[in-house]
C-alpha cells in the first residue's frame, strides 16, 4: 500500500512556513549580513517561497477539485492569495500589511479544499468502510427480500 500525502496539510505547512519567514526572520537573523549571508529581501529566496507554495498548493487544490469536489472557491481564495504575495513583493513598503492577507487567504483556500473534500464522501476513508460500497451493499440485501 502507497504512502498517501495530504496535499492540504503540506500546503498549509508551506503558507506558514512561508509566514514565519516573511515575520520572524527580519527580527531574528538580522546579524546573517555580517556572515555574507544575506536571505531577508533576497529576491531569488522570496520568488522560490512563492513559487514552492503556488506549486503544492496548485497540486492539492487540483487533486481535490478533479477527484472529489469539483468546486472553484478553493482555487479562487488560493489565487488571491499568492496575488497578495506577489503584491507583496512589489510594494515592499506595504510587505507587513499585505502578508497576513495573503497567508489568510492561501491557508483558507487548502481548509475550504479539505473540507470539500471531505465532504464529498470518500476523502481519508478507512479503507474498509466506504460510503458507497456500503450503501449498494444494503440496497443489494433490501433487492433480495
Amino acid at each position: 500500500m502507497g504512502i498517501k500525502i495530504n496535499w492540504d496539510a503540506l500546503g498549509i505547512g508551506a503558507s506558514i512556513a512561508c509566514a514565519i519567514h516573511c515575520a520572524v526572520l527580519p527580527l531574528t537573523l538580522t546579524s546573517l549580513p555580517l556572515f555574507g549571508i544575506n536571505i531577508i529581501h533576497n529576491y531569488a529566496f522570496e520568488y522560490f517561497m512563492i513559487g514552492l507554495a503556488f506549486s503544492i498548493g496548485s497540486y492539492a487544490l487540483w487533486h481535490g477539485y478533479r477527484q472529489h469536489h469539483r468546486s472553484f472557491l478553493p482555487f479562487v481564495l488560493f489565487i488571491v492569495g499568492i496575488l497578495c504575495l506577489l503584491a507583496k513583493q512589489h510594494w515592499h513598503q506595504h510587505e507587513l500589511l499585505i502578508l497576513p492577507f495573503a497567508v489568510i487567504f492561501i491557508v483558507s483556500a487548502h481548509i475550504t479544499n479539505f473540507r470539500s473534500c471531505r465532504l464529498s464522501g470518500h476523502h481519508a476513508q478507512s479503507p474498509k468502510y466506504h460510503p458507497a460500497k456500503h450503501r449498494y451493499s444494503i440496497n443489494r440485501k433490501l433487492a433480495e427480500e
